[in-house]
């Protein structure tokens, strides 16, 4: 899948400004897998995709889309740092009362937990998806993993 600025359309009307959302440009990841470039510009874009799907399509309490977005970032930050992947994957999943975030990469290096002091300015993403989320793991695969949050609402 090619990144949100390899697809967009200029419209001269518009003042160069990109046709169409996120979700049309770079897909919808929850239809499929999204493919992104491993490259740090790749998490303003799963961050604008998980917003356009969380608060756009699903509807869902701002706080919950402002911890989706959040959360995201700090899953494809780990998947873009650390990796050494050339892409990665980003899927999500509704259920009735809860959520399921999904980042996919090739690397079968699993992401650790670190504790975090207060001073830290880095090594807290894994910290804040264990506070801001319900549940969260990783799922080795044949050929790499997935690292996944979920994150539960109430209907109203």
């Amino acid at each position: 899948m090619a990144g949100l600025g390899e697809t967009a359309q200029r419209l001269p009307a518009l003042g160069g400004a990109p046709v169409g959302g996120p979700l049309e440009l770079v897909g919808d990841p929850t239809v499929d897998e999204v493919r992104l470039p491993n490259r740090p510009e790749s998490a303003a874009t799963a961050r604008r995709l998980t917003e356009s799907v969380l608060q756009g399509e699903w509807r869902l309490p701002a706080q919950l889309v402002e911890h989706g977005v959040l959360l995201v970032s700090e899953l494809v930050g780990n998947a873009v740092r650390h990796t050494g992947a050339h892409s990665f994957g980003l899927r999500m999943f509704r259920r009735p009362t809860s959520i399921r975030v999904e980042v996919r990469d090739p690397s079968r290096g699993l992401p650790c937990l670190l504790p975090v002091q207060e001073m830290d300015t880095s090594g807290r993403g894994l910290w804040l998806v264990e506070k801001l989320s319900d549940r969260w793991g990783v799922d080795l695969l044949p050929r790499g993993k997935t690292t996944w949050f979920e994150m539960r609402f109430t209907d109203s």
